[in-house]
């Protein structure tokens, strides 16, 4: 049955109504309540097994949305928040999934007490937008790598693993300032995690691939580098151009010049050719005959990183045309080059470009390789994104003393809409609720100890000892968070959360019509 369009609270589908709002709400909790056991000090793991019996033991809240079975529209876009806040912040998402599941709750709460749901969708984006002003003119700068708080983000981030903790600070020192604030730059992206590797920042780069040939050479000084966002071959020329004389004589014409442009290799005192694609049987013969490494099917990550740390410029194939001199502009620099057979990678340091660091994960084997890169990823984003917009009291100190701000100004909002507002600051709760649960205390409890201690001393890093259960001035603990984390976290959280509760009814769309041949 194809439900009304325009249903409305009078003319008898309000039911329905609320029936696909309570539809909707359960499938949300039902993806937040696989993540809420993870939250906190005292939050434990998860473990994801499929149907040929792989497993996955993880923290990590997207990796555990993304990894289970959803099919429930209303869930897919919790997953789709969960991205959203690991590809901006990295860090995060089971707070944004928390806030977003307590949203919809309180939203549909308000809705059943006969508030119009336009109401307290007004509502809930006036409670976003100040407690997100908030946060802002709260946050606290970072003063520099040395600075204690940025040990304790990367440490609370690093689900308290130390040796990870000052291996990203150490990597964040070697990268600098300038190049951790440049919105296109990922710090995370530095991280690698190696069964049986040592915990190590590298000054330099990592290729994860090995030489083309083994009979290439694995060790270089002096590094000469041309990197090629293209194979290493000739110009293709099509069957058809090759089935007539001036087509066969071009093909033989550009092999000539394929050859003489190889040769340039050697004029350049190029030792090492970093690939997009493979390279032909002429051009690894040539290269073998001369001990030029080449590297392919590199990734194009990974390419510009070379480029960026040797001081190369990427090329094409057609640019070999060009002469000596410009082809020597384009080429990169290294100290030095080494394969690493038992990590099955190669190393480059010692670059003439821009400062780079590879932060290599030590794991003791294979089972927990993926979930120690992240750890590590999780606490480089961490760091990066205090540096960029500061840090605010953790622990969900800082949410309950917006809740509390919220349940005041809300009182100042005319009409329904302070319905919404309530909403805001019962979801506001929710995280710090759920980390108390997880420490085994009484969420009611403690979340009225905390309150009257903020209320008490007019500070909003006074949170939860979640050892003791007593109450505690989280700044002073250690115990901090980055900033843009939480804004971004409650931003999606608002956003999603508002999609969901605008949602008229849930249609099944047609199946794509299938075309048979005649």
């Amino acid at each position: 049955m194809l439900m009304s369009s325009h249903p409305t609270e009078r003319d008898g589908s309000g039911d329905e109504r609320i029936s696909t709002l309570l539809h909707n709400m359960n499938a949300v909790q039902a993806v937040a309540s696989s993540v809420e056991g993870t939250i906190g000090p005292k939050g434990l793991d998860t473990m994801l097994v499929d149907e040929q019996g792989g497993v996955i033991i993880t923290n990590d809240g997207v990796t555990i949305l993304e990894e289970m079975e959803v099919k429930h529209p209303a869930a897919r876009l919790m997953i789709g928040l969960a991205r959203s806040q690991q590809r901006e912040v990295g860090d995060g998402t089971t707070t944004a999934t928390l806030l977003a599941a307590s949203l919809v709750a309180e939203g549909v709460a308000q809705v059943q007490r006969g508030v119009p749901i336009a109401r307290v969708i007004a509502g809930i984006e006036l409670g976003i937008k100040e407690a997100v002003d908030r946060l802002r003119d709260a946050a606290l700068p970072i003063e520099g790598f040395d600075d204690e708080r940025l040990f304790h983000i990367a440490y609370i981030a690093g689900r308290e693993q130390e040796d990870i903790a000052r291996l990203v600070i150490e990597g964040a020192g070697l990268v600098g300032q300038e190049k951790m604030l440049e919105q296109d730059f990922s710090f995370s992206e530095l991280v690698t995690a190696r069964e049986g590797a040592e915990n190590k920042v590298l000054n330099g780069v990592i290729i994860n691939q090995h030489p083309l040939s083994r009979e290439m050479p694995t060790r270089l000084v002096n590094v000469r580098l041309l990197v090629l966002n293209d194979a290493l071959a000739p110009e293709e020329m099509d069957d058809e151009a090759l089935g007539t004389e001036i087509g066969f004589q071009r093909y033989l014409h550009v092999k000539e010049e394929y050859r003489r442009n190889l040769e340039k290799l050697l004029e350049l005192n190029v030792n090492t050719v970093v690939l997009d694609r493979s390279c032909d049987s002429i051009a690894e013969e040539f290269c073998l005959d001369h001990g030029i490494l080449v590297l392919h099917r590199v990734f194009r990550s990974e390419r510009e990183r070379v480029a960026r740390y040797t001081g190369a410029r990427s090329l094409k194939r057609t640019a070999l045309d060009k002469s000596i001199a410009e082809l020597s502009r384009a080429l990169g620099y290294a100290e030095q080059l080494e394969f690493d057979e038992s990590l099955n990678h190669v190393r480059i340091i010692g670059g003439q470009g821009m400062p780079e660091a590879t932060m290599i994960i030590g794991a003791s084997t294979s089972e927990v390789v993926g979930e120690r890169e992240r750890i590590a990823k999780d606490a480089a984003s961490a760091v990066q994104a205090s540096l960029r917009g500061g840090y605010l009291p953790g622990g969900g100190s800082a949410e309950l003393f917006l809740s509390r701000h919220l349940e005041t100004w809300r009182h100042s909002v005319k009409g329904m809409e302070g319905f919404g507002v309530e909403s805001v600051a019962a979801s506001l709760r929710r995280p710090f609720a759920q980390m108390v649960r997880n420490a085994g205390f009484n969420p009611l409890e403690k979340i009225e100890q905390v309150k009257a201690a903020q209320s008490e001393t007019g500070m909003s890093s006074i949170g939860l000892d979640f050892d003791t259960g007593e109450c505690a001035d989280m700044l002073v603990a250690g115990v901090v968070d980055p900033a843009p984390v939480k804004l971004h976290a409650l931003q999606t959280a608002g956003e999603v959360s508002r999609a969901i509760l605008r949602i008229h009814t849930v249609i099944r769309k047609k199946s794509p019509a299938i075309l048979l041949d005649e």
